[in-house]
């Protein structure tokens, strides 16, 4: 066999990410068979097997598992007909009986350290907070808060994560913008989130102190 054969198999078998028009950090990963499309993935955040990511903004220690598909075109729902042949821009028919103004896309923002399970989808134009978490399988229609659980189809509320206290002062430090150094000073502390802020809170007083 050819050395150009083996290649050929070789490529089919991994199967590698399909990345157009986005920006992706050097710090992230995108796995196998996923499409990320006039998207930007920041640091430290990750993307599963077999995932569709569509004109959205991740931000920073983000865990996306896999089959998970973010974003994606809508359709005008008040028309007369919801194909795209009747407004304007390129379509997959490559047909426009008419040129109305209509914007198929909505950014989808998810900001840091949001870790969505396996099979979720989450609609076009939804904003997803710091630090929450969408259970598997989990059909996201609405804005979702800091440090917020939530599942089903459609997802709801489960709980919150922490004390409103402790979102807050989360919130106010915001870690996941901490320098490498700083990450891996605190990250001692990291399994105990009370423990974290404290240690947080003690540094930036010594630090202002020396200042």
């Amino acid at each position: 066999m050819s050395i150009k054969y083996i290649l050929s198999k070789f490529l089919q078998k991994i199967q590698l990410p399909s990345i157009r028009d986005s920006y992706i950090y050097k710090n992230s990963a995108i796995s196998s068979r996923s499409h990320v499309v006039n998207s930007r993935i920041k640091n430290y955040s990750y993307v599963g097997v077999d995932c569709t990511i569509v004109n959205s903004e991740i931000g920073k220690f983000c865990s996306i598992a896999n089959n998970v598909v973010i974003g994606g075109a809508e359709h005008p729902k008040s028309w007369v007909s919801t194909s795209p042949v009747f407004h304007e821009g390129k379509n997959i028919l490559k047909k426009n009986f008419s040129d109305h103004t209509y914007s198929p896309t909505k950014k989808t923002i998810i900001m840091n350290d949001v870790w969505i399970g396996n099979h979720c989808l989450i609609k076009s134009g939804v904003k997803i907070c710091n630090g929450a978490i969408i259970g598997m399988g989990s059909v996201v229609t609405k804005d979702i808060g800091p440090y917020e659980i939530w599942a089903g189809n459609p997802a709801k509320l489960i709980k919150k994560r922490f004390s409103q206290n402790i979102i807050n002062e989360l919130e106010r430090i915001q870690w996941w913008n901490f320098s490498e150094f700083n990450l891996e000073v605190y990250a001692e502390y990291s399994n105990d989130v009370e423990k974290f802020i404290e240690n947080v809170e003690r540094g930036f007083y010594e630090n202002s102190s020396l200042g």
